[in-house]
């Protein structure tokens, strides 16, 4: 299996799990054609886009989607939120029950945002193993066993933003809606590693993070292989390392 990044930032995050078998969307939040794009123009693969919440930097292309044949599965709270309830391609996931995606197996569960109900998932295929997805969320209050591979926030560190001069309006945001390093940091090591492949940092802030010292400092917290997401990164994803 292939992880390939088509964005990772407050302009817009989406990416694709891309199996022998079919393609996994998660999140929509870049413009459809872009999707188009990554997919080689090519959607009859595609098994599904699994969204976490309704802010436009990752359902932007949702409708547009669904248009095109594609089923989105989002929670029921988020989707009314964005006014995209009624449509017949809206599958409608909640916390705890497991849906089943083509030959991906996805279970969501609840997170800590700013929104309805967004969620986060664990990603399950026989290419890629077990898969954490954590984004847009300041802590995870759950811990995982069995992870192969790893998607999680790192957004920001209080010492750049402080350097920043970070309006407090937006500080308090950040830090109530978003993952901090350390916050980060605690979370993997909260949970069993022992067989990561891969862990991959997503959504860092443009100005409120340091790629190069994020990847530095959890690679050596961890010892394993860590990849700052960007929009064209494509990954190796499978369950075994080789």
């Amino acid at each position: 299996m292939k992880l390939k990044v088509l964005g990772s930032s407050s302009a817009g995050n989406c990416y694709l799990l891309q199996a022998s078998d079919g393609t996994l969307i998660v999140e929509a939040g870049v413009h459809i054609k872009k999707i188009k794009e990554g997919l080689g123009f090519n959607l009859s693969k595609v098994v599904g886009c699994i969204i976490t919440h309704s802010h436009q930097d990752h359902c932007r292309s949702a409708t547009n989607l669904m248009t095109a044949g594609v089923d989105v599965y989002m929670s029921a709270l988020e989707a009314q939120r964005l006014g995209i309830d009624t449509y017949h391609r809206l599958n409608r996931l909640k916390g705890g029950n497991v849906a089943k995606i083509g030959n991906f197996e996805v279970l969501p569960f609840s997170i800590q945002h700013d929104t309805p109900d967004p969620l986060g998932f664990l990603i399950k295929h026989p290419e890629c193993g077990t898969v954490l997805f954590l984004t847009d969320s300041f802590y995870s209050k759950y811990t995982f066993k069995g992870l192969n591979n790893i998607i999680v926030e790192c957004n920001f560190e209080e010492e750049i933003i402080d350097n920043n001069n970070t309006p407090n309006f937006l500080r308090n945001r950040i830090y109530g809606s978003h993952m901090h390093l350390k916050t980060c940091k605690e979370l993997l090591l909260r949970n069993d590693l022992s067989a990561v492949n891969n862990i991959v940092l997503i959504h860092l802030s443009n100005t409120n993070a340091d790629e190069v010292r994020f990847q530095k400092e959890i690679s050596e917290l961890t010892g394993k292989t860590v990849t700052a997401a960007r929009s064209g990164t494509v990954i190796e994803f499978n369950k075994q390392p080789f």
